[in-house]
């Protein structure tokens, strides 16, 4: 009986190897960092977060990490604070304010994703042991590859320097093969859709078009970081049905940038 029982159990396992093996031939992207806007966050009532949105994002990473993705997370600060909001305030100062908005989502994502059963680490730039790890290169990449999402928080660590060029920078780092930036748009367009209704819709373009049409997607210092290390860049909208994971199965969504 009990050898029927552990023939059995062999069965399962083995299937359940060929079925993960099988799903994780439909991934184009193997290791990805994402880059989640905190506007994109917001409700309908300007609310800094919608935990329906934030649900749905989690719902999303965690199908993604069960085909056998490996994901790294940047979320900016936006929807709470952001540095040039601080008007007359010293600069640095301002900015911290925004690297600590960015630690308050964070832990509001890792809270949905480890509610639905999903490991998920934080690790911040900036020491604060009693809330989040400290990040360190290696330990990040232990954690991507024991299968635990990884939320990177408070940017680089430094004033002056964007969520967006954390995410370069983290995406350089964790050597991934996409960085995928959420957008509340769908895509880059010649002109603001929401202004000018000619604006016309973008599929592929590469880093220096980006720069010679003077395109304000993301800084421009870490769209160079990005064209520096090879790192493809995908623009989509977050409210995309299913749109991490389409991106990261190589569909055709947003705007492609290499």
């Amino acid at each position: 009986a009990v050898r029927y029982v552990r023939g059995i159990y062999g069965i399962i396992n083995t299937s359940k190897q060929c079925m993960i093996t099988e799903v994780e031939m439909q991934l184009k992207y193997k290791r990805v960092i994402i880059k989640i806007s905190g506007e994109a966050l917001m409700s309908e009532k300007e609310q800094p977060l919608d935990f329906d949105i934030v649900g749905k994002v989690a719902d999303q990473l965690i199908e993604i990490a069960n085909m056998g993705a490996q994901i790294g997370i940047i979320i900016g600060g936006g929807n709470i604070w952001r540095g040039r909001s601080g008007g007359d305030m010293d600069r640095v100062q301002a900015d911290h304010m925004g690297m600590l908005a960015t630690v308050i989502n964070a832990l509001a994502l890792q809270d949905a994703l480890q509610r639905k059963g999903q490991p998920a680490r934080v690790l911040t730039a900036i020491d604060m042991p009693q809330v989040a790890e400290r990040y360190v290169r290696g330990r990040a990449v232990k954690h991507l590859e024991k299968n635990r999402i990884v939320i990177f928080a408070g940017g680089t660590g430094n004033p002056f320097f964007s969520t967006d060029t954390g995410a370069a920078l983290r995406a350089a780092e964790m050597n991934v093969n996409l960085l995928l930036l959420a957008k509340n748009v769908d895509a880059v367009y010649t002109a603001d859709p929401k202004i000018d209704p000619n604006a016309k819709r973008i599929d592929n373009i590469s880093y220096i078009e980006i720069i010679e049409k003077g395109y304000t997607l993301m800084d421009y210092s870490a769209l160079t970081l990005c064209m520096d290390n090879g790192i493809p860049i995908m623009v989509f909208g977050l409210g995309e049905k299913d749109g991490i994971k389409r991106a990261v199965c190589g569909e055709k969504i947003g705007t492609l940038i290499k």
